[in-house]
């Protein structure tokens, strides 16, 4: 079997890449610019780019399936239309190209922050509607457009099904990625406050098992939510100490008073910048999905992920191998 996978030198790029050639899958994985984390791998490396239709036709020529990972992630709403051109254009032209290219089946990654989260008793689900742009992140926003494209595209001629991760952590997080360098943050305690929210946390690794499931079992037109363990950030944060990083505690700021320094980090650039937690986006994402339901992607597709601590321990056992721990 030939797939492409964009979005390849990506997090969960770099860890499904190298679940599928573990599975005897030839690759073509297509960079935009940074390929650290396809080192070394046995697959075709092919440059491309999401609004670059021709670079898409040419890259997905021969291909039996492709994984739709790549997508421009950010807690700034300033960044609206980068996320619009990369999140919904960028995945038109994808669509676009697999149906020219005769395509058999799109994998689509989209995010938990897709679904609409209206009810506070009961848990998300596959069921949820996508969000509207009231109801979610900006980032958010453009994958739950994303998605509507993709579902809109699932027929006779192309199968889609749909991926939503929660709040992805592990291995191979070379760039790192936006939560990963939040967790080294956490690590070296250099966010100056906590805020009470959290997040469902799944492990790279099982989001990468599960997607090779998907490809033999999942149903075109069906999403399926990848979920793991929820766990607020002041708990996150003593459990990240507790594997050798700061002592210090840090005071944990009520919503109300995170909402106002978010509005003054908002209008402050290098105060946005260097603290991202403090962002009204960033706000919205840690205060919605904490019940999540993943019986689907169990019961259908084998999803099993696995303990936090096994996760956090050897994430940051990966993270020192890596060097980026260093101060």
């Amino acid at each position: 079997m030939k797939a492409a996978i964009t979005g390849a030198s990506g997090h969960v790029g770099a860890a499904l890449s190298r679940s599928l050639l573990e599975s005897g899958v030839s690759l073509r994985l297509l960079v935009h610019q940074d390929r650290r984390a396809l080192d070394g791998l046995n697959a075709e490396c092919f440059q491309a780019n999401l609004n670059d239709p021709d670079s898409l036709r040419r890259a997905f020529r021969g291909v039996e399936i492709v994984f739709h990972l790549a997508a421009s992630i950010s807690l700034d709403r300033r960044h609206i239309g980068m996320l619009r051109r990369i999140n919904i254009e960028g995945t038109r032209n994808v669509i676009r190209a697999c149906r020219q290219c005769s395509v058999r089946r799109l994998v689509h990654f989209s995010s938990i922050e897709a679904l609409a989260d209206r009810n506070p008793v009961k848990a998300t689900d596959e069921n949820n509607p996508l969000a509207a742009a009231c109801e979610t992140t900006t980032y958010g926003w453009t994958k739950a457009e994303s998605e509507r494209l993709v579902l809109e595209a699932a027929g006779p001629s192309l199968d889609v099904v749909i991926l939503n991760p929660t709040a992805i952590l592990g291995p191979h997080d070379y760039k790192p990625s936006h939560l990963g360098r939040s967790l080294i943050d956490l690590y070296h305690g250099r966010l100056p406050a906590l805020i009470r929210g959290g997040f469902n946390w799944v492990d790279v690794r099982d989001v990468a098992s599960t997607t090779l499931a998907a490809v033999r079992h999942g149903i075109s037109g069906e999403r399926y939510i990848l979920s793991g363990t929820w766990l607020s950030l002041p708990a996150m944060a003593e459990r990240v100490c507790a594997l050798g990083g700061c002592k210090s505690s840090r005071p944990v700021l009520p919503f109300w008073m995170a909402r106002a320094a978010a509005s003054v980090a908002g209008n402050l650039p290098a105060l946005s910048s260097r603290y991202p937690a403090f962002t009204p986006d960033a706000l919205v994402a840690i205060s919605k999905h904490r019940r999540i339901c993943g019986e689907k992607a169990e019961r259908e597709l084998g999803h099993r992920p696995r303990g936090l601590d096994t996760t956090l321990r050897e994430t940051f056992e990966w993270f020192e191998r890596s060097g980026l721990l260093a101060e």
